[in-house]
């Protein structure tokens, strides 16, 4: 028999032996692994077009009618809204427009000057104010002033009938809401200035007031220790006003006669703003005797 190492001279033998095939159930396995990671690419792709699909939509298409109009930029809770000024100018009003929850608002900043308060008809020939509003409301029954009030160091009236209050004493104001405040025996003892008016904000938490109709609104505000004025350019509800006042960030807001009262306001070109009505001088009627007006002048 012949071996099976032996081989003959017209044998050729391949060296080698077979090869191993995979089996039939691996390759199965391979196949639907790639096939599940092709569709995980597919099924991936499509997901990110059509989220880059949604952003697109997101964004305002443009038009040729209506040009689109570029968002304001927000004020920011850390920020002052008054710039910063040299303390050598001349003191004036900053006086920006800008609209919170679809109601236009003026502010008038105060840079270099101080509060006082004053009864009576205003001179407006005093070119050292730059800044006159009316204060504390009047009496209708008889004539006197609504809410504490204090002139200079003297008190003119006693009324807790408002929780609002603000203080000028020593150079430094006050915006507050407190049914008492030692305010008032701080700024009778030191020639201070004290008023009570309609609470509008308190520690940044609006405060609701009993008059529900719509007017003209002004007030004064403590944002952060940076005081200013605010009126509305439309008549507003006392709520409206100060959800307002409360979006703008303000801390401290208390109200300030509204409607038609007359005041002015000069910026640093020395341009004067009047709004309400001048009843001094157009005759309409007489004005209280009590009258009364916060007041900011030069320093």
């Amino acid at each position: 028999m012949q071996e099976i190492d032996d081989i003959r001279d017209d044998e050729i033998r391949i060296l080698g032996g077979r090869k191993s095939r995979l089996p039939r159930s691996m390759w199965v396995i391979i196949l639907s692994i790639l096939g599940l990671a092709a569709l995980g690419v597919i099924i991936l792709a499509v997901v990110n077009y059509r989220e880059s699909e949604a952003e697109q939509l997101k964004e305002p298409e443009p038009s040729y009618f209506e040009p689109v109009v570029e968002p304001k930029q927000e004020i920011t809770h850390s920020q002052w809204i008054g710039r910063q000024v040299d303390s050598d100018l001349q003191g004036f009003m900053e006086i920006k427009d800008t609209t919170i929850n679809d109601i236009p608002i003026r502010l008038y900043i105060p840079h270099n000057a101080e509060m006082s308060l004053h009864i009576g008809r205003m001179d407006k020939s005093d070119k050292s104010i730059i800044y006159a509003a009316q204060a504390a409301d009047v009496r209708a029954d008889n004539g006197g002033i609504v809410g504490a009030f204090v002139l200079k160091g003297e008190p003119r009236a006693w009324g807790l009938s408002k929780k609002g209050y603000c203080a000028s004493i020593g150079g430094k104001v006050y915006v507050g809401v407190a049914e008492n405040s030692p305010l008032f025996e701080q700024a009778t003892e030191e020639g201070g200035y004290f008023f009570r008016q309609y609470p509008l904000v308190a520690d940044g938490e609006l405060v609701e007031n009993e008059p529900k109709g719509k007017s003209i609104r002004r007030g004064i505000c403590d944002r952060q220790g940076e005081i200013f004025m605010v009126e509305t350019g439309t008549i507003e509800s006392f709520h409206d006003f100060a959800q307002a006042l409360v979006d703008l960030g303000v801390n401290q807001a208390v109200y300030l006669v509204g409607s038609s009262a007359y005041g002015w306001a000069v910026d640093e070109n020395n341009i004067t703003y009047e709004f309400g009505e001048d009843n001094y001088y157009t005759g309409r009627y007489r004005m209280p005797k009590n009258t009364s007006y916060i007041v900011w002048r030069m320093k």
